[in-house]
Formats: C-alpha cells, sequence, structure tokens
C-alpha cells in the first residue's frame, strides 16, 4: 500500500509542468559551469572578481535558485531531491576540473546545505501562514457559531439558564426572565436560592452531586420555584454539566413550565380518586345490601321449601322431588349471591385486614379453579390505612382472576412483605407468562386492561406496579405502597 502511494506521488510529481522547468533549469546552469575552463576573462568575470567572485563560485550559487524553487513548490522533499541533483552536477568539476578544488567542494558543500535550509525555513514559514489562515479560519467560525448560539440561546422559547457550581447565575436568556418575574439583569449574579423551596433545593443537590459523579440523569425530572411576586410554577428540568478545558464547569439548565399540566394531572388524579371511592362505596353498599337482604331472603325460601317438601303428607313423590329440586337451586342461588357479595366487598378485609383477605381469596380460587394457591407473610404483621388496604386487595384480586382466565397456571402464591415503612404484595404464577411492552404505558393499548388498571390503582396512593413475565416462565404481579 505505501509502495503505491509513492509509485503514484512520484507519477504525480512527474506530470507536473514544473518538475521539467526545474530540471530545464538545472541543465542551463550545469551547460555554462563547464564551459572551456581557459577561455580568456571576459567583462562578468571581471565584475564578479571585483565582488570577490569567481565565474563558477557564482555559477554554483545559481544552483540556489533550483533547489529553492523546487523547496517552494514540492516541499523539503523536492528541495531535497533537487539538491542532490545539484551536487552531482557540481561535484564532477569541483573534484576534477578546478584547479582549487578544496575551495569549490567547500562551495558546493555550502550551496547544498544553504539551499536545503532555505528550502526547509521556506516551508516552515509556508506551514506557519497556512496554520495562521486555519486559526484565522478556525476563529471566524467560532464567532459565526457563538452568535448562532446566543441568538437560539436568547429567542428560545424555552428558558434556559447557566449557574456556576456555587449556585450563581452567569446566563439567563428572556424566557427565564418571564418564567421567574425578574428581569434578566437581575437573574445574572442572582443566586438560586432565592426562587427555590428547601425541597427545591435538596432536589437541586442531588442533581448537582449526579452530575459531578459523572451520571446521566433518567430524563427531565419536576421542580418547583417561587416567582418573584411569590405564585408558585412548576418547572420539567433538563439539567447538563458543562465544562471547558481552561474554564470553570457550569451547569446548564433547560426548563419549560408545566404549571398548568401538572394542576390538570392533580385534578384529574383527584377526579380519579374520587370515582374510585364512590365506586368503592357502591361496592360496600351493594355488598351489604346483598348480605342483608337478598341472601337473608333466600335463606327464608330454602327452608320454607323445606318444610313444604318435609311437612306435606299427601303430596305425591314427584311434587316432593320438584320441592327438593328448587330447594337445591335456591341453595345454589344462595351461594352464587354470596361470592358475588364477597367479591363487590369481603367483610373479611374490613374485619381483619389485608393477610386474611388474601387468605380467602386463596381458599376460594382454590376452590372454584383448581389452581392450588398459598399465601406467605414476610415481615410483621400488621393493619394498614384502609385504602391502601383496599388497593392491595384489587390488584391482589384482580391478578388472581388473571391467573384463573388466561394464564393456564396450576399453582400460585401471594406473598405479603411488611417494611417498616412500605408494604409489598406479589402474585407469582407458574403460567404460560406473556411477552411484556417496552413501557408500562403500554398495557392498555396491548389489551391488557386488567394490568393497566392495577397500575392506575396503584398511582392512584402513590404506589408502585411491577409486572414481570416470560413466555412458558409463568409471570410474577407485584404493588409496592407506602405504609
Amino acid at each position: 500500500m505505501t509502495l503505491n502511494s509513492s509509485v503514484t506521488g512520484l507519477i504525480g510529481v512527474i506530470r507536473r509542468p514544473q518538475s521539467w522547468l526545474i530540471l530545464a533549469l538545472l541543465i542551463l546552469i550545469t551547460l555554462p559551469h563547464y564551459k572551456e575552463t581557459f577561455e580568456q576573462p571576459g567583462v562578468i568575470t571581471h565584475v564578479l572578481t571585483d565582488f570577490g567572485l569567481t565565474r563558477h563560485a557564482f555559477e554554483r550559487i545559481l544552483y540556489l535558485a533550483p533547489i529553492v524553487w523546487a523547496g517552494f513548490l514540492f516541499g523539503w522533499r523536492g528541495a531535497a531531491v533537487t539538491s542532490v541533483a545539484a551536487l552531482a552536477c557540481m561535484l564532477p568539476r569541483a573534484l576534477i576540473i578546478s584547479p582549487s578544488p578544496l575551495d569549490a567542494i567547500l562551495e558546493t558543500g555550502a550551496v547544498f546545505i544553504l539551499g536545503n535550509v532555505l528550502a526547509i525555513t521556506a516551508e516552515s514559514l509556508r506551514r506557519e501562514r497556512r496554520r495562521r489562515f486555519q486559526l484565522e479560519e478556525t476563529r471566524h467560525e467560532l464567532e459565526a457559531s457563538e452568535q448562532r448560539y446566543r441568538a437560539l440561546f436568547e429567542n428560545a422559547h424555552d428558558a434556559i439558564w447557566v449557574q456556576d457550581m456555587e449556585g450563581k447565575i452567569v446566563a439567563a436568556n428572556q424566557a427565564t426572565a418571564r418564567l421567574t418575574g425578574y428581569d434578566v439583569e437581575t437573574l445574572v449574579h442572582m443566586d438560586v436560592k432565592a426562587f427555590l423551596s428547601e425541597e427545591g433545593l435538596e432536589l437541586a443537590r442531588v442533581i448537582r452531586q449526579k452530575l459531578l459523579r459523572g451520571e446521566t440523569l433518567e430524563g427531565p425530572y419536576d421542580q418547583r420555584i417561587i416567582r418573584e411576586d411569590g405564585t408558585e410554577v412548576f418547572l420539567r428540568l433538563s439539567s447538563s454539566l458543562v465544562s471547558g478545558e481552561n474554564e470553570p464547569a457550569v451547569i446548564q439548565h433547560i426548563a419549560r413550565d408545566v404549571t398548568e399540566e401538572r394542576r390538570m394531572h392533580e385534578n384529574l388524579r383527584f377526579y380519579l380518586q374520587q370515582v374510585t371511592r364512590a365506586q368503592e362505596e357502591e361496592r360496600k353498599r351493594i355488598s351489604l345490601e346483598l348480605h342483608d337482604e337478598t341472601i337473608q331472603a333466600l335463606v327464608v325460601l330454602s327452608r320454607r321449601l323445606d318444610e313444604l317438601a318435609s311437612g306435606s303428607d299427601g303430596l305425591p313423590e314427584s311434587g316432593r322431588q320438584r320441592l327438593e329440586k328448587l330447594r337445591q337451586d335456591t341453595n345454589d342461588i344462595m351461594q352464587g349471591v354470596r361470592r358475588l357479595s364477597q367479591d363487590l366487598r369481603p367483610a373479611t378485609l374490613d374485619r381483619l385486614g389485608l393477610v386474611a383477605a388474601a387468605e380467602w381469596l386463596a381458599t376460594d380460587i382454590s376452590g372454584y379453579s383448581g389452581i392450588a394457591t398459598r399465601v406467605s407473610v414476610i415481615g410483621s404483621e400488621r393493619r394498614l390505612n384502609e385504602e391502601v388496604e383496599l388497593v392491595l386487595f384489587r390488584v391482589t384480586q384482580e391478578a388472581l382472576r388473571n391467573v384463573w382466565r388466561h394464564a393456564e397456571a396450576t399453582e400460585a402464591e401471594i406473598t405479603v412483605e411488611f417494611e417498616e415503612d412500605r408494604v409489598r404484595i406479589s402474585v407469582t404464577d407458574n403460567g404460560k407468562g406473556f411477552n411484556l411492552p417496552q413501557r408500562m404505558g403500554d398495557l392498555a393499548k396491548d389489551g391488557r386492561l386488567g394490568l393497566a388498571g392495577m397500575e392506575e390503582r396503584a398511582s392512584l396512593v402513590g404506589g408502585t406496579l411491577t409486572v414481570q413475565s416470560q413466555p412458558g416462565v409463568g409471570s410474577t404481579v407485584s404493588v409496592e405502597l407506602p405504609a
């Protein structure tokens, strides 16, 4: 590869007209250099003698022209090749023909050395001039880039400000001024502590430490600031560490006002909480009515049918069998209504708590589905907030229904973990499993409305839902809530 490049470069040099001009110049200088030595001195010879030069010494000096020219055109390599060629032209005369060989050799060596020095100097100057030109171009590009960035910075719709590591703002755009209520001149050199609450300061310290450790922030985060007029604004911030070789590190923030979005989200959450509570209250009311009225009426009906079937002596056997069948049907209906009442709002949950309700769920699903279900408790069992217990129960109930309807499992386990400030409940099965979407938010889009409903219930009380599943391995649904 190197040989081919060298050959290609040599061919390129040979094809250039300047190469032949340098060769012609060498020939033109060499021919008179070897002209008859014993001719009568002319006028030029007398003039050179007056300046302390011989004719042939002057001709040797002329060899500097092609050497310097070659260096200018082809760099130091071209100068080196030309100086070697000039040396080859001068040496025979200096060694054989010259009446003063020592002086001729010294003059020849001086021309060789001086030619290369001049060529190298010329190339260095040319490189320095090129470097200065490139630096000038780079400077212009940097200035243009800085102007473009400044225009983007000033005219950006999002608020952008830069602060040093002490929290002092060193630059801010007009959007930041509109957002905070302070003008740009006031913002510059202002400490961010002026519009951050204690909670916001703590979050800012955490973000700063992560950036200094080189950690990548997972994404934009929400921060609350206090405007000049005292009102609160919620921002969605993207922060990054900016550092230069000779400049101190600074933190750049890009912020967007999400106050209205946050309020709408909070209102929606409140609305969903109220709807969920209303649903649970209605479930509880219907469950009590079914238990206190419908089931009691069915019990009375069953007893009357039993009395009628056993106390009518004149009743034919076929009629007695029909009454017995009606009594059995009534008992079956009563069991179904009792199960419906328990599903709507089990009395066990309100009276005995989460663990007892989970055990009832395990027994119930084992009874009607044949799936062997057990309950494990980790930590010290305790009663929880009514809303927390209800959410955990509903998630467990929905998870077990999914196991029964879709998982094709033979075993399931409910694990309840009590920690000091949190409680976690998991439902694990040995079913066929499924492929999880990339994001939990895609559950509803993929048709898994039950899981989407569980996640929504958990988020309403500040909890998180985690789903783990693989085809052929089974699934685990876990929900964790503060307690």
